[in-house]
């Protein structure tokens, strides 16, 4: 029983304000400070977008004999893609220009074969820390984009109390949206639900892979990134990105994300983890939980 209520109380003492305020200042070496939310970027949301694009388009070659009923009613899209996968079969010594006869990698392998390296997640090596995200394969140089936050995106004043108890998995970006990386119970409902409510036809809005234990998207694991300590240094960041409107509408099945309400006409918030140094393979991902901007 006080085992139990133990977990509890350390899955939710990151949001309990008497105890934040209790325990930053003892703290301070695993606190981020930004001068002000606009430098709140190791990137430029380009860099972001073209790192997004390029494993995305990677993914969509990959899988794309199951592309076809969206492909039908895109043809000027499917053209270009042609043109890709044949580019790629040249690269790969496929010998045949017949799309179904292409060697069909895992996510992970085409996250390897397009930024260098993958990633997994696996216990961390923190003492009771569960899971945590590893390089697997490969190097990640600073300034990349190793991974991002899935979740349902909420606005300040829209309703995740019920979601939010006994929850560790809930973002909070900047400017106060909320983002609920829970992939389990009422959390796991509510996005299929609002993923399922927002499909255009064959057109997914978004990923539900990473709700499973087989990906769609090798990158949607950034929940599960611990928090540094003083032993182990931060090693990635997160940074909010905005989905710009012209995101290809064929690629959005790969974002792990959905807006709660369906009337938003903002942009799709978006978390990413952009490494703070080189990552060579075998080392864990560290972030910060904790972003003071003065």
């Amino acid at each position: 029983m006080l085992g139990a209520l133990r977990r509890r109380w350390d899955a939710y003492k990151y949001r309990f304000v008497p105890w934040l305020a209790l325990n930053l200042r003892r703290k301070r070496r695993t606190l981020r400070y930004v001068p002000k939310s606009s430098q709140d970027k190791i990137i430029s949301d380009e860099d972001v977008f073209e790192t997004l694009l390029k494993i995305f388009k990677a993914l969509f070659i990959n899988d794309f004999s199951r592309q076809a009923h969206i492909l039908a009613l895109l043809p000027d899209i499917r053209c270009k893609y042609l043109e890709l996968l044949t580019v790629e079969q040249k690269r790969s010594k496929v010998n045949s220009c017949n799309h179904q006869s292409q060697h069909v990698f895992s996510p992970e392998e085409v996250l390897f074969n397009t930024l260098g390296f993958s990633i997994t997640r696996d216990r961390s090596s923190l003492v009771s820390a569960g899971t945590g995200v590893f390089v697997t394969k490969g190097f990640v140089p600073k300034g990349t984009v190793v991974s991002m936050y899935p979740g349902t995106v909420y606005r300040k004043h829209e309703p995740i109390f019920f979601q939010s108890l006994g929850n560790p998995f809930i973002f909070r970006c900047i400017d106060g949206i909320l983002i609920d990386g829970n992939d389990k119970g009422l959390s796991r409902s509510v996005y299929r639900s609002c993923s399922r409510r927002d499909q255009l036809g064959p057109f997914q809005m978004s990923d539900e892979s990473w709700l499973t234990a087989a990906l769609q998207n090798p990158l949607a694991v950034g929940q599960y990134v611990n928090n540094c300590s003083h032993d182990k240094a931060a090693n990635v960041c997160y940074q909010e990105f905005d989905v710009p409107g012209y995101f290809p509408v064929e690629l959005k099945q790969y974002l792990p994300n959905i807006v709660y309400s369906h009337d938003i006409e903002s942009h799709l918030r978006c978390v990413v983890l952009v490494t703070l140094r080189d990552i060579k393979q075998g080392e864990e991902l560290f972030s910060n939980y904790y972003t003071i901007v003065n």
